[in-house]
């Protein structure tokens, strides 16, 4: 019991002194590197550390290109995009990517990376749901269908079942 209790404590001293380390190799974000700036250049400045600090995390490089695109720097949300996008990833990068192009209004490019994920994933009755709620809110309510009806063979779940039902009353899947 004592060994246990000892190499418990050790694993999370261990752990902690990971993350004290991880953290360290931060940049501080001083306060004058956004403040008194004006809107753009503070948000480029504090994105900039985002991406800094999402290291090669695609997740969270996905956040920071999200910003980009949504708040009006396209290019630099789409380069961030292809290099994930280009070397090694995950479907669910794809489908992270897609909704960030839903939520731009840009179906066009949304869809196909949609049905790709879509594809490669015929079980996930969460993403059915919600690529379905997509189709649907774009004007496809026969392929919207289809989807829900797949997701709701696999599994009633509340989150697909929600993203169903908004998207018949125009509201857009939740993230």
């Amino acid at each position: 019991m004592k060994i246990r209790l000892a190499v418990a404590l050790s694993a999370a001293f261990l752990a902690s002194a990971a993350f004290d380390a991880g953290a360290a190799k931060q940049p501080r974000i001083e306060a004058d590197a956004y403040q008194g700036r004006t809107e753009q250049d503070a948000a480029k400045v504090l994105l900039e550390h985002a991406l800094a600090q999402a290291g090669k995390g695609s997740w969270e490089r996905i956040a920071v290109g999200r910003v980009f695109y949504l708040g009006g720097h396209k290019p630099e949300g789409r380069a961030i995009f292809d290099a994930i996008l280009g070397g090694k990833h995950e479907d669910s990068d794809i489908y992270r990517i897609a909704r960030v192009y839903a939520e731009a209004g840009e179906w066009n490019l949304a869809k196909p990376m949609f049905d790709s994920y879509v594809e490669s994933n015929p079980k996930d009755e969460k993403a059915l749901a919600e690529v379905g709620a997509h189709y649907l809110l774009n004007g496809d309510r026969a392929g919207a269908e289809r989807l829900f009806e797949r997701s709701f063979a696999i599994a009633p779940e509340i989150w697909a079942t929600v993203a169903a039902a908004g998207a018949y009353l125009k509201v857009a899947p939740q993230e």
